[in-house]
């Protein structure tokens, strides 16, 4: 020791460069540790390989040290210094990796909800000290969370002595804010995102006001916190777009817009893909009695319900999801250099803040590479936009379906585009890109364990894109257009897409074949024309049968038997009001309405008897009334074959051309 100290000089500097070594070292050993199934072999190799080389520079320094041979000490200390610059070099990009996939991942146990109490602009309540006595609009639903645990939680812990005032859904009490009746509403803190789209609420975040927000995280069930399965088995994804003028996916709320499920098979390296509309009619899992209704409105429950829905109408597993912010896309295209897409018409669009006019985004036909704000715009697109642009450019014809398909081109794009990255660089902006715009449930290991499957595509698709290795089936779910009363919920007639079974029973089908769920069966005989061109099968596009609707008609100017005989047969309890004896002039419950709603109505009879022809079935005359609309997509035909009356849906007339809506979304 005394030989080791007696040039204490040099000594001191020998230790703290030893010390330095030491800790950059142990920094990288648990860095690379963190990469679990990541080169088991190559990381095993490479962590005894640095604690070799620290080991023999420090027994050298030692060594020099002793003797005092003072320029080979130098020159160790200088190899110390590189090598300990170089390990940490590599530790801070492990790190950075392994923390940007950290902040993606979101394997916590809870969920958080946000309620907030708004008002009209033009109040000048500002906070809860200035609502002074006035009543505070409540959902009736005592399970919801944003509308009525929240809300009384605030009150209570606020020692509000307000009274409440109970709303049969949001857009109730959102109408009797507008007309004065109440003037502050509980309503989820997002709701500029869930109503903003519907007809007659657009500008619902310019006239109103926040003078309150509360959050409340709630434990998830057991079930959906722990049924995720290793990456090395076939798996489900559910794609869900987050579509905001802000790119931080923190600050936006999901809309349901953009939906898409994947099932992928690590062993064969096969994908399915399907689009789903945003209007499919389907049971609502968080909805009261799992009530139907357009399939975007569950995400005004969160992706929880969302991904709960999803398994029971298509009869599978959700093992993962993935939220992505469409304005990151801008970023990710533009990091990448762009996508190459082959564009089926002329186009124009919006902007990623929604802007016409000069920032209007126009895209020609044909293949070619799409930056940043072309790939959102393509992705966007469902409307010809004749109102905004000129004939070059709104020459086609395009909805939910053809959207859908664009958005899977702009998916496989992108996995083209990622093999070919390798600069280091352009990883730390795709980390930070993808940091800031996604999110998922997947842990931070099975994230890493897809590098795995990654190295495999990547490495058997070195001469093809790498969406062709995979075998993306294309899915579809074919159904047709309906105006649908929604009673009992927004009390508003939406246009809805229903899903025949025969076409959702083929898609869910060819998904759990994938999975490994089913055993998968090929046809026996194949025939082609070399003079006709190769179409795609696309699985449940060519389905029509069977749907499981039917809409209540209208019963003014039937009589009562008539009544008593339909609603008999559906299971709808019959109230007669007044002392007539004649046809019935009015009913409460408007005609357009899903009969699986309606548990009794209430229908006024007139005081004298009209004769009308007798009818063996029940006939709708007239359309379901949409005197206030909601947020209908009216292009979404989606293979529809009915005309203008479907006949499963109880007699009601169906408009061939439903009146769209504003969302762009």
């Amino acid at each position: 020791m005394k030989k080791l100290t007696r040039h204490k000089a040099a000594f001191v500097f020998s230790l703290i460069f030893t010390l330095i070594l030491l800790g950059s070292t142990g920094f990288l050993i648990y860095n690379v540790a963190l990469l679990n199934n990541i080169e088991n072999i190559l990381r095993l190799i490479g962590i005894i390989g640095v604690i070799l080389i620290t080991l023999i520079l420090i027994i050298l320094a030692i060594r020099f040290l002793r003797k005092y041979k003072k320029v080979k000490l130098i020159v160790v200390i200088v190899f110390m210094l590189l090598f300990a610059g170089v390990e940490a070099f590599i530790s801070y990009n492990i790190a950075k990796v392994y923390g940007t996939i950290a902040k993606v991942s979101d394997t916590s146990s809870y969920t958080t909800y946000s309620a907030s109490l708004i008002t009209l602009k033009t109040n000048e309540a500002e906070s809860l000290d200035d609502i002074d006595d006035e009543k505070l609009g409540v959902l009736e639903d005592e399970t919801s969370i944003e509308g009525s645990i929240i809300p009384k939680e605030v009150i209570k812990k606020k020692n509000l002595d307000n009274d409440t005032e109970e709303f049969a859904s949001y857009i109730a009490a959102i109408d009797a804010l507008k007309a004065g009746t109440v003037k502050y509403i509980f309503v989820p803190t997002n709701y500029p995102i869930m109503f903003g789209s519907m007809e007659g609420y657009e500008d619902i975040e310019k006239t109103t006001k926040i003078i309150y927000t509360q959050t409340k995280k709630v434990k998830k069930d057991s079930e959906e916190a722990d049924k995720t399965k290793p990456i090395t088995e076939p798996f489900t994804v559910l794609l869900m777009g987050v579509d905001s003028t802000d790119e931080n996916i923190g600050n936006s709320a999901f809309n349901g817009d953009s939906l898409m499920v994947l099932t992928f098979n690590p062993k064969t390296l096969s994908t399915t893909i399907l689009s789903i509309p945003r209007d499919s009619y389907v049971p609502i899992s968080c909805f009261a009695g799992q009530r139907k209704n357009k399939i975007t409105h569950a995400a005004w429950q969160g992706e929880s319900c969302m991904e709960k829905t999803i398994e029971n109408f298509l009869d599978i597993d959700i093992d993962y999801y993935v939220k992505i912010n469409f304005k990151g896309v801008v970023k990710l295209v533009d990091t990448l250099g762009g996508v190459k897409v082959d564009v089926p018409y002329n186009l124009c669009e919006q902007n990623s803040n929604r802007q016409w006019g000069k920032n209007t985004v126009y895209i020609e036909q044909g293949l070619q590479t799409l930056n940043g704000e072309q790939a959102l715009a393509f992705s966007r697109n469902r409307h010809a936009n004749p109102g905004m642009c000129s004939a070059k450019w709104t020459n086609y014809n395009s909805n939910d379906f053809i959207r859908g398909q664009n958005q899977q081109e702009v998916v496989k794009a992108l996995l083209n585009k990622f093999k070919s990255v390798d600069s280091l660089s352009t990883i730390h902006k795709l980390l930070d890109t993808l940091s800031n715009s996604m999110n998922t449930n997947m842990s931070t290991n099975q994230i890493l364990s897809l590098y795995n499957v990654f190295k495999e595509v990547s490495a058997k698709s070195k001469k093809s894109d790498m969406a062709d290795l995979l075998g993306f089936q294309r899915l579809y779910l074919n159904g047709h257009d309906a105006r649908i009363v929604d009673y009992g919920g927004t009390n508003l007639s939406l246009y809805n897409y229903v899903l025949y079974d025969s076409s959702v029973k083929a898609v869910s089908n060819a998904m759990k074949q994938n999975l490994g769920l089913k055993k998968a069966t090929y046809p026996k005989k194949f025939s082609f024309n070399i003079n006709e061109p190769y179409e795609e099968t696309v699985i449940g596009k060519d389905e029509t049968k069977g749907d499981s609707i039917t809409l209540l008609p209208s019963f003014i100017g039937q009589s009562l038997s008539y009544v008593n005989s339909f609603c008999g047969a559906h299971g709808i309890k019959v109230n007669v009001k007044g002392s007539g004896t004649g046809n019935v002039i009015s009913q409460s419950v408007p005609a357009g309405a899903n009969v699986e709603d309606v548990g009794s109505i209430t229908v006024t009879l007139a005081g004298q008897v009209v004769q009308k022809a007798p009818t063996e079935e029940p006939i709708d005359d007239s359309t379901v009334p949409d005197d206030k609309e909601g947020d209908d997509d009216s292009d979404q035909t989606g293979g529809s074959t009915n005309g203008g009356t479907d006949s499963s849906s109880g007699g009601a007339t169906i408009p061939e051309n439903p009146e769209e809506d504003d969302d762009e979304a």
